[in-house]
């Protein structure tokens, strides 16, 4: 049976992100790490698709080389009939993409002239009033998002930062047509195509937003938003609400986290699990670059703390802004973030080695790394832990499963780290 939603998202977290809003609202969903193979089946059973690339930070090229197989296995395979682009809740791109490039090039694909674009996830605290971004209370190129190493967001206006790397017309659809309804939001696309603009920016200060603009974008090849924008389009086939659509195999095994995101919400996470007195080990971009071998120490620390205890360990690498240019100014950005991820990623390999089967990993980058290396080909969306997080399961070679949350940086309360075991274990108690 065709598929009814087709997902392509620019990193891991947020594919985690986008599959948890549509489960939610009633939709089944199968999370798959990067482009089947041609050939490869569609899951049975499955509502949704959402293939997580990795595309987010890489050249351009290559982010819309990547969106383009995605697509086509969405299309021809799996027979989605709506393609969904899902980038972060933040904006986050360069002058020069991905978001643009990719959005023009799935439109081009998919021969449409128009398409919506909101990141807008009001769960947690990212609005759009008048094509302006606000992330809480501060406009996004005020917010930490700026001092981002990869993708500094300085631009609040996403009409503008949108226009900037398209060659189609960017217009807004404002907050007094979303809030109108359907039919008005409707009647804005229409003025927008008469203009010739190709894609819109959309005000949402509210679910209630999102859940309109999904009613008036049901007949569009593509939309690309945030992950908010799931809420509202499930409904357009009759689905609602179900407890079934997370429910996910009973949990066992030691706990731990590995946190590479250096956001101001991650920082404050790692702080927090350090303040209880849990077993936490720093991983040094400069001892790694030294040649050290980090990632063995980080395990040997791991299995003194283990043995015997059923607390997490967190491995981390997360630093202050400053810190975190001091260590691009002596590795190179690209330099500096690889090395961490590779370390990270053998990290998370050797914990599951060593019976690791309850897993929070931190940050896009972090959680790419890591899923890639555990061979993870496919996750099955669960419970939600906190906005925009659920827990996943992945089954192991030898009938284990491994139950993983992806967390985007950004995303998660102080306590996060703690508080994600605990409800793991009260959804298996359910």
């Amino acid at each position: 049976m065709p598929i009814r939603l087709g997902c392509i998202a620019d990193d891991f977290t947020g594919a985690t992100d986008l599959a948890n809003n549509l489960v939610r609202a009633g939709m089944r969903v199968v999370q798959l790490i990067d482009v089947p193979a041609p050939g490869t089946p569609a899951p049975a059973g499955a509502d949704a698709v959402v293939i997580a690339l990795k595309s987010r930070t890489v050249p351009a090229a290559q982010a819309v080389d990547a969106s383009l197989r995605a697509l086509e296995w969405l299309r021809s395979t799996a027979g989605a009939e709506q393609i969904y682009f899902k980038y972060c809740s933040t904006f986050d791109s360069t002058p020069a993409g991905n978001i643009g490039p990719v959005t023009e090039a799935l439109m081009d694909a998919l021969g449409t002239d128009f398409t919506v674009a909101t990141p807008a996830f009001p769960d947690n605290g990212r609005t759009i009033f008048k094509g302006h971004l606000f992330v809480g209370d501060a406009l996004l190129g005020e917010s930490g998002m700026r001092h981002h190493p990869l993708t500094p967001m300085t631009d609040s206006n996403l009409v503008s930062v949108l226009g900037a790397q398209t060659t189609r017309p960017v217009g807004l659809i404002d907050h007094k047509a979303a809030a109108a309804g359907p039919e008005a939001i409707a009647a804005r696309i229409d003025e927008l195509r008469a203009d010739g603009v190709g894609a819109a920016i959309v005000d949402a200060v509210s679910n209630d937003d999102l859940v309109r603009l999904g009613a008036a974008v049901a007949k569009l090849p593509l939309v690309t938003a945030g992950s908010g924008l799931a809420i509202g389009l499930p409904a357009n086939w009759g689905i609602t609400p179900s407890p079934e659509a997370a429910q996910l195999p009973s949990a066992s095994g030691h706990s731990a986290v590995v946190a590479g995101s250096v956001s101001a919400a991650t920082n404050g996470q790692v702080r927090e699990f350090l303040t209880t007195g849990r077993p936490g080990f720093s991983v040094d971009p400069l001892r790694i670059a030294a040649g050290e071998d980090v990632a063995a120490e980080a395990l040997a620390f791991a299995d003194a703390h283990l043995a015997g205890s059923d607390e997490p360990v967190l491995v981390y690498s997360t630093e202050s802004p400053e810190a975190v240019r001091d260590v691009q100014g002596q590795l190179g950005a690209a330099e500096a973030g690889e090395l961490v991820e590779r370390t990270l990623a053998r990290v998370a390999e050797g914990l599951v080695e060593r019976g690791v089967r309850r897993l929070v990993v931190a940050g896009g980058e972090t959680s790419g790394a890591v899923v890639r290396a555990l061979g993870l080909t496919g996750l099955r969306i669960g419970p939600q832990i906190d906005p925009g997080v659920p827990w996943c399961a992945a089954p192991l070679p030898g009938g284990d499963t491994l139950h993983i949350a992806l967390k985007s940086g950004n995303f998660g309360g102080p306590d996060f780290f703690t508080t994600s075991f605990d409800k793991l274990g009260q959804e298996a108690r359910r």
